[in-house]
């Protein structure tokens, strides 16, 4: 499943508090971040026992094909509520926030 960006920005403005997972690596998170937990998505087989299977579950990357690779391995591992943010960090840049460096 999908959210875009406007979306989560409202469920932020709402006081909703999803787990926000950038599975980006290292070097991309020093460039530009919205928060959240951080996994490379290498490491997220390896780490999965950090996230809480019953807690709403944002997953993102730059533009949002490793996040959606990333959803899909979490669903088949038991994790119902988990989204892809559509875009990534480059579509909130875009659309929500210019102060988020592009890259």
């Amino acid at each position: 499943m999908d959210i875009t960006v406007e979306q989560l920005k409202d469920k932020l403005d709402r006081g909703e508090t999803p787990v926000l997972l950038d599975v980006r690596e290292i070097q991309e998170v020093k460039i530009a971040s919205i928060g959240g937990t951080h996994i490379p998505m290498n490491l997220v087989p390896l780490r999965i026992q950090e996230l809480d299977p019953s807690k709403e579950i944002i997953v993102y990357c730059h533009s949002g094909g490793r996040s959606a690779a990333i959803v899909n391995f979490l669903q088949k591992h038991g994790f119902d509520n988990v989204r892809n943010l559509l875009g990534g960090i480059d579509e909130w840049s875009l659309s929500i926030d210019p102060k988020v460096p592009r890259y």
